[in-house]
């Protein structure tokens, strides 16, 4: 006998990171504790595999960032993608038109570069901004930055910071690591490694506070906003229209400090994402 359309589990799927993991698994979660059957895809791969297999159907759902959108839909140099809510309209239209995809409410976080220094050095010489940071490197100021190579030469990265604040760093002022991992780049920060003080970070990242770091205020909005926000097929959405009431008050609740914090539980405590997301969910009343 073949189940019912409604019947049939929504299929779950997360990037690799760790964040996506715990983003995955804070949707999985709500929805199976209102009784709607999951089956969990989390961690699947990073961003090019999940996106091919919610559009090839093979998973259902799972959490994305919508200045994503801009790679999405070859629109890296439209500006919309800087304006937290315009850049959220935006994604949002374009996928249901063209792939009959659903984004739900976001949450206000930002997970986008940034630039984090040890706390030591901004509160000695009072760096709290990019701005800040630009007089002190052309003041020639002792930084030195770990950061990936992308992030090193991605136009839209250092070099958009660069630009937009008037400073520039030489390679001896930089230890540039494989591969993107901001545990890494922090790490090297928070010890010292090779006189790190300064390093690559995304906004939401769980181990800024734990390791004695600060973000810089990028105040000219040079970086593209990474909010996160549940993307759903639109034909799951109509099976299960509770879906959207469901999830919508679980991510307006992941400010930029809460998702710290539970990234935090999971990058330094050492915490499972799926303990962590169920007892974010029980602790807020977002599970009956």
């Amino acid at each position: 006998m073949i189940a019912s359309a409604a019947a049939q589990p929504v299929v779950v799927g997360s990037k690799v990171d760790s964040e996506g993991a715990l983003l995955g698994n804070l949707i999985a979660a709500t929805l199976e504790g209102h009784g709607i059957a999951v089956t969990r895809k989390i961690q699947l791969g990073p961003t090019e595999i999940v996106r091919k297999a919610i559009l090839a159907g093979q998973i259902d759902m799972y959490p994305e960032y919508t200045g994503n959108g801009a790679l999405f839909f070859k629109l890296e140099r439209d500006p919309v993608w800087r304006d937290p809510e315009a850049g959220y309209q935006r994604v949002k239209a374009l996928d249901r038109e063209r792939n009959g995809l659903v984004w739900l409410t976001a949450a206000p976080a930002d997970n986008t570069w940034e630039i984090a220094i040890r706390r030591d050095l901004a509160n000695a010489r009072h760096l709290v901004s990019l701005a800040d940071f630009a007089r002190y490197v052309t003041g020639h100021g002792d930084v030195r930055l770990a950061a990936s190579s992308e992030f090193v030469n991605s136009p839209n990265a250092l070099p958009a910071f660069e630009k937009a604040y008037g400073f520039a760093l030489r390679r001896r002022q930089m230890l540039v690591l494989a591969g993107g991992d901001t545990a890494a780049t922090l790490r090297a920060a928070a010890e010292g490694t090779d006189g790190v003080n300064a390093a690559m970070a995304y906004g939401t990242d769980g181990a800024l506070a734990t390791l004695g770091l600060v973000t810089l205020a990028d105040d000219k909005h040079v970086q593209v906003v990474y909010r996160p926000a549940p993307v759903i097929r639109a034909a799951v959405l109509e099976r299960h229209p509770a879906i959207a009431s469901l999830l919508g008050p679980v991510f307006a609740s992941l400010s930029l400090a809460t998702l710290r914090e539970l990234n935090a539980r999971i990058a330094v405590d050492g915490f499972d994402a799926r303990t962590v997301a169920s007892e974010f969910l029980r602790a807020h009343g977002f599970l009956p």
